[in-house]
């Protein structure tokens, strides 16, 4: 009897504690909730958050798998199913994008902003605005243009920006970063000059198409930056914006018939797949301008198209042609530069950044030693 009373006794126990493991394992997961969901209450904290789960290289991965992706989607929606209005399309991605924004609103995930008095009105209604145009006249061009035209005016894009930094923002680059930006810029016009097909109004909305791009890249990272938002409060404010001037654009480029467009199973669910993957487009997007820059996020989508076209070459078995393939490979070693030289203007800022444990020291005969470093500010 004694030896079953002890057993008893230490199966009591052991049942107790671990009821009680499973009980600390359950408070320590509601605070870990309860933390995660106090910090998306406050601005700064869901800032943080992002930053902590969402640094240069996931987003920027993040971003270039979305961004393969929606390019088959779109070439299945617009090829195979045949949905040729490009307006209405990019009109029905940010719609589902508010659609899903509003239902992580009501389950209160969605991120707070931060005070209107610290980001005027006129910010974010010209972010929504050109995001319109930039999204619209982006698929507009690709419809009308051929890959290799609609490359090389994304590869105008680049020195967009970098000029209009400077006149925003007073912000340079580096003589070495411009000579590894047109190293890519070389190599991606090489890679694709095969593929030019002329056409006039699909150049013209090329054109238009250039300016729009830059200042929405340029925004997006800014505000980002310099600001405590997150990609998700940032898509809630402008969407609106860019849904109603997206409706404005409809008439006036989209070609007429949308409406009499079938709509069965198949095609709404193309459709819809490339309207999740516009969300998450615009989403990654977002991440990557707030994680780097908008010159970064302009080589990535260059990146995105040499490794498809070597992709398809050695996976596929295509024949892009020698040319073309050396292109890529020349932008491609650009790309290794400029990213190489962004990690090590990355590394100097955080030593800059860091307190200096020594004193200020002096020479024999008392001059000061000590260096006083006065830097414009480097992207």
């Amino acid at each position: 009897m004694g030896l079953l009373d002890s057993l008893w006794r230490g199966g009591r126990r052991f049942i107790k504690r671990k009821d009680s493991d499973a009980g600390d394992a359950g408070r320590a997961l509601e605070e870990l909730r309860a933390s995660l969901y106090n910090e998306i209450r406050t601005s700064e904290g869901a800032k943080r958050q992002q930053q902590k789960y969402c640094g240069p290289v996931v987003a920027l991965s993040f971003n270039f798998m979305v961004a393969v992706g929606i390019i088959m989607a779109n070439k299945l929606v617009m090829g195979k199913v045949g949905f040729n209005f490009p307006i209405f399309l990019t009109f029905v991605h940010y719609i589902t994008a508010w659609l899903l924004l509003a239902i992580f609103k009501t389950l209160s995930v969605l991120p707070v902003s931060p005070p209107s008095k610290t980001t005027p009105f006129s910010s974010l209604f010209a972010l929504g605005a050109v995001m319109a145009f930039a999204s619209g006249l982006a698929n507009t061009s690709l419809q009308y243009n051929s890959i290799g035209f609609y490359q090389m005016a994304k590869i105008a894009v680049t020195p967009t920006i970098v000029l209009a930094e400077f006149i925003l923002f007073r912000k340079t680059i580096s003589f070495t970063k411009v000579l590894a930006l047109a190293v890519v810029s070389a190599g991606v016009a090489i890679a694709t000059v095969t593929d030019l097909e002329f056409n006039l109004f699909g150049a013209l909305i090329a054109i238009a198409w250039i300016i729009p791009s830059a200042i929405n890249k340029i925004l997006w990272s800014t505000l980002q930056q310099q600001g405590n938002w997150t990609a998700l409060a940032l898509m809630w404010k402008t969407t609106p914006v860019t849904i109603f001037f997206l409706g404005a654009l409809m008439p006036w480029i989209d070609p007429p018939g949308v409406l009499s467009f079938k709509w069965d199973v198949n095609n709404s669910t193309a459709v819809f797949v490339s309207a999740l993957l516009g969300f998450l487009l615009q989403w990654s997007g977002a991440l990557a301008l707030g994680a780097t820059s908008a010159t970064t996020h302009v080589v990535l989508g260059q990146f995105k198209t040499c490794v498809i076209l070597l992709g398809g070459y050695l996976l596929f078995k295509s024949d892009p042609g020698v040319v073309s393939i050396g292109g890529a490979v020349v932008a491609l070693s650009g790309m290794s530069i400029y990213t190489s030289l962004n990690l090590q203007g990355s590394q100097e800022n955080m030593q800059q950044m860091l307190p200096s444990p020594k004193p200020k020291s002096t020479g024999e005969d008392g001059t000061d030693l000590s260096v006083n470093i006065n830097s414009s500010t480097i992207v």
